[in-house]
């Protein structure tokens, strides 16, 4: 019996030992942050300090600015809509990756690959192509993830002056971007090698912008004036 693998020069092995090392390395740093993604523990009764905050102060507040008849009028926000654009995946798939792994730590839940849905000749994409990733969050994460929007992450933005209050779409739905996802805690920056950019949907029940931005208000949104 052959013993040549075992009688292999211990520089070598060590050579390709360390060799393995670093590859497995640079795999989990281009692989940005990542998480494990379950059951959320969580004690018995617990509810969001922002939903707590609309059921007990947004609520009664719109019912009586706008004279609502029924609580069932009042508006609500119904979900909110995450989502990253990697074009730079074109040539690179394991951006793709990364952008998944950033975007399910920041949302707590598990993000979905985007696909271009027609082909761009001038920025080589083909139809099917991932360009990026996506994550539609509702209920109790929805609530904690707009907490730290406007408790932790705006206020890490450089030069923040506040947001838009013109960016609402006329249907009571509301769109703002980050030009840097790092902001978010939950990232880990010495495993991101990509500064994303962020587009943030926030879709309420409001019929008029007028509603839908005195319920953002309710949650102390920082609109510019």
């Amino acid at each position: 019996m052959s013993d040549a693998g075992a009688s292999r020069n211990p520089q070598e092995r060590a050579k390709a030992e360390a060799k393995s090392a670093k590859a497995s390395k640079r795999r989990e740093v281009n692989a940005g942050t990542q998480v494990g993604v379950g059951e959320r523990a969580t004690e018995k009764g617990y509810v969001p300090r922002f939903k707590q905050r609309y059921n007990e102060t947004v609520r009664p507040a719109l019912m009586q600015k706008f004279g609502y008849a029924n609580p069932m009028q009042v508006p609500k926000i119904n979900k909110v809509v995450l989502n990253i654009g990697a074009g730079e995946a074109a040539s690179d798939s394991k951006k793709i990756q990364q952008a998944l792994n950033d975007l399910t730590a920041i949302a707590g839940q598990k993000a979905v690959v985007t696909r271009a849905k027609k082909a761009i000749a001038t920025f080589k994409i083909r139809e099917g192509l991932a360009i990026g990733a996506k994550v539609t969050l509702r209920g109790d994460l929805m609530y904690e993830f707009i907490d730290r929007l406007i408790t932790m992450a705006l206020p890490r933005v450089r030069d923040f002056r506040g947001v838009n209050p013109k960016s609402f779409d006329g249907r009571g739905n509301y769109a703002m971007g980050l030009k840097e996802h790092i902001v978010f805690l939950e990232i880990d920056y010495d495993k991101t090698e990509t500064v994303w950019g962020m587009d943030i949907i926030l879709n309420t029940s409001a019929k008029t912008d007028e509603e839908a931005k005195a319920l953002l208000e309710g949650f102390q949104f920082p609109f510019t004036h």
